[in-house]
């Protein structure tokens, strides 16, 4: 004879599982998150389970779950971006194992299946949780990398890029927006980027900055590379890096100094 569908037990005994399983959450997270919340994501799973099971689904990855799953990514990326830990944010789903083991001692049906999907459930928040961490992870050193790389007017006309730490293809890109943005932003037309804070140069760097300096070329801007320290011009030497026609200087002070001679020059030029 067969036992009663496990969708309909959960149903008939709802008030004792989900009873268990609140008081379980709430003794593990302590305070950090409402009683009301815990209800609200408490019910939104619960239900999704039911659901699911009603229409047949015996595993998490049948599309009678789709809604549960997507309820458990919800919860996992909300807990990932306010700061809990992977154990906080699984114990909400492994939790619902001390409300079926209540039910196990109230029904005679075997109640292991729920079990097992419980783990599912559990393993499948842990892997949303760690997706959403390394996606937020991910922004974070984006925006850093933004907020490391200014671009700043230093005079009118002229910009500089002050380069700090290590210069990757990332980074290039970033630099390079940012550059071309703020040339057509403030009309200018040099452009200096500061090496000074980079602590060595190689093949690959200098690439990266010929891209760059070609890059606010195309915009119409002239570009001078400077920080050129003793270190730098004998490493750029012995791997015979070549910087072409690109104008170079020892420092900040005397990129500027060039491009405000450049553009007086010019500006004398146009009036004659």
């Amino acid at each position: 004879m067969p036992g009663t569908p496990l969708h309909q037990i959960l149903a008939d005994h709802a008030d004792a599982v989900r009873t268990a399983w609140l008081s379980a959450v709430a003794d593990e997270l302590r305070g950090r998150t409402s009683r009301g919340e815990l209800e609200r994501e408490q019910s939104d799973i619960f239900d999704a389970l039911v659901d699911g099971l009603a229409q047949g689904a015996t595993s998490l990855d049948h599309p009678a779950f789709d809604q549960l799953r997507g309820t458990l990514s919800d919860v996992s990326s909300a807990r990932a971006r306010l700061g809990f830990t992977p154990r906080e944010t699984a114990v909400a789903v492994f939790a619902l194992k001390e409300g079926l083991y209540v039910l196990d001692a109230q029904v005679r049906d075997d109640v292991s299946p729920l079990l097992r999907l419980v783990d599912a459930l559990g393993l499948f928040t842990f892997e949303s949780f760690a997706a959403a961490r390394e996606s937020i992870i991910a922004e974070q050193a984006e925006q850093l990398l933004e907020l490391s790389t200014p671009v700043v007017k230093l005079w009118d006309g002229i910009v500089a890029v002050p380069l700090v730490g290590t210069l990757d293809s990332a980074r290039t890109q970033v630099v390079m927006e940012k550059l071309l943005n703020t040339l057509v932003e403030t009309g200018s037309d040099h452009a200096i980027i500061d090496i000074t804070g980079v602590p060595a140069v190689d093949t690959q760097v200098a690439q990266h900055l010929l891209k760059t300096v070609v890059a606010a070329r195309l915009m119409g801007a002239e570009c001078t590379i400077s920080g050129i320290r003793p270190q730098i011009a004998q490493t750029i030497v012995a791997l015979g890096i070549e910087f072409g026609d690109i104008s170079t200087r020892a420092s900040l002070a005397d990129a500027l100094v060039d491009a405000l001679r450049s553009r007086a020059s010019t500006r004398n030029e146009v009036l004659a």
